[in-house]
């Protein structure tokens, strides 16, 4: 079996090439996001499961944040070969990337997933909007300080119980997306803050993507299952995370209408549910090459993507992307077309 023969430049590392200290890796090496991480899995053992004498993937949930600052950091067995991701990689983050060495970047959208409201079975909170999350978890809403204890605060048609929100740090793709998909567009539609956006972007941001840090907001790490088990502990606490982890654990929770809509496959994969986004992994191409099986792994990624509906990623809760998306999808897994900085943010 190839392994990766890391020499002491990053251009010898793209090349395989082998020197006097070099060092070895067999396995291919994933990390980032917690939502991707369950599909990823699933995968790598199928990928394990059809190439025999192969090396299971090492599959690593460090966040998407937490991710990309290690799959940035350079070449070689030392660093990742594939980022999974719950949003698309920021431009700060492909300027490290390639002021590392990282240069050639394959992106690949696997899939769909909705940031999902969910709570115990016995909860009491029901359809809500996303001004009233925006006003339970901002820390200082319409830059006003947030006083608000329970969610009848925020809006009297809601129950008087204590908001206690579990979500995902600031190192994870999924906090992002709670501020680009939940905050900031109820943010936006305060005309105040829509003046703010024209004079000082940055303290609009700051303003409508500052989540509390008064204990309101409960960062619960990049293990979503923990929050699973919170909410089943505590009817008056909601949670946010990924819908697979709503739809493996319906036993215990449900999930609460956003602007009328539930979580579901349907409502996520027709973008009506507001947490609708899409998920992606990217390929280091430098380690194509040299690490045993990375083409394999990708192939089955894209194929299983390529399937939508019909493949075994939805067992898991992986919603299908668009037709449109899936043929990208497969073209960029077979090409291993490198991206451009072109609609990064």
């Amino acid at each position: 079996m190839k392994t990766l023969l890391i020499a002491a430049t990053a251009a010898s590392v793209a090349a395989g090439a082998a020197t006097a200290h070099a060092q070895t890796r067999q396995n291919i090496r994933v990390v980032g996001s917690s939502t991707v991480y369950p599909f990823t899995k699933a995968v790598a053992e199928r990928f394990a499961a059809a190439n025999r004498g192969a090396s299971t993937p090492i599959v690593e949930s460090t966040g998407t944040g937490g991710g990309a600052k290690l799959f940035c950091a350079g070449l070689g067995a030392q660093h990742p070969d594939i980022l999974n991701a719950s949003r698309r990689i920021k431009l700060s983050e492909f300027r490290t990337c390639a002021a590392n060495g990282v240069t050639q970047i394959t992106e690949i959208q696997v899939g769909l997933d909705g940031i999902t409201l969910a709570e115990a079975k016995g909860g009491l909170l029901r359809n809500v909007n996303l001004k009233d999350i925006y006003e339970a978890i901002a820390a200082n809403p319409y830059g006003r300080p947030n006083r608000a204890k329970t969610w009848k605060d925020v809006n009297p048609s809601l129950p008087a119980v204590p908001i206690q929100v579990y979500g995902p740090p600031s190192t994870s793709g999924t906090r992002s997306s709670i501020e680009d998909l939940f905050m900031e567009p109820a943010c936006a539609a305060n005309p105040a803050m829509q003046a703010l956006k024209k004079t000082n972007e940055a303290e609009f941001n700051r303003t409508c993507k500052t989540i509390r840090s008064d204990g309101a907001y409960i960062d619960a790490g990049e293990n979503d299952n923990l929050i699973v088990r919170k909410l089943a502990a505590n009817p008056n606490a909601v949670g946010l995370f990924g819908y697979s982890y709503l739809e493996e654990n319906l036993g215990k929770l449900k999930g609460v209408a956003v602007d009328g809509v539930q979580p579901s496959y349907q409502t996520i994969s027709s973008f009506r549910y507001p947490g609708a986004r899409a998920l992606y992994i990217y390929v280091k191409n430098a380690h194509v090459k040299a690490i045993p099986g990375m083409r394999q792994f990708v192939a089955e990624y894209v194929k299983e993507t390529t399937f939508g509906p019909a493949g075994y990623l939805k067992t898991h809760g992986l919603v299908s992307s668009p037709a449109a998306a899936r043929q990208r999808a497969t073209r960029a897994g077979a090409a291993l077309t490198p991206m451009t900085a072109a609609g990064l943010k």
